[in-house]
């Protein structure tokens, strides 16, 4: 069970947040009157992190069954 939450609970867990990160910077968009071009460019800023952690995941998958670093 320990090695099932820390394999896919962490993933899973930084998924949701990454859900409702994108409520926030629509709020955040909404409140703050930033109209398409800031709002895009909020959603940018997001979708770099987002990319980041998508990036970590392919890496760590590609080193594990590689054998690399053995």
């Amino acid at each position: 069970m320990d090695e099932w939450l820390t394999e896919y609970g962490v993933t899973l867990g930084v998924g949701a947040l990454i859900l409702f990160m994108v409520f926030i910077v629509w709020d955040l968009a909404r409140r703050s009157n930033a109209g398409k071009f800031g709002t895009m460019i909020l959603y940018i800023g997001l979708a770099m992190g987002i990319f980041g952690f998508l990036v970590k995941i392919v890496i760590t998958y590609i080193l594990e069954n590689t054998g690399v670093g053995d």
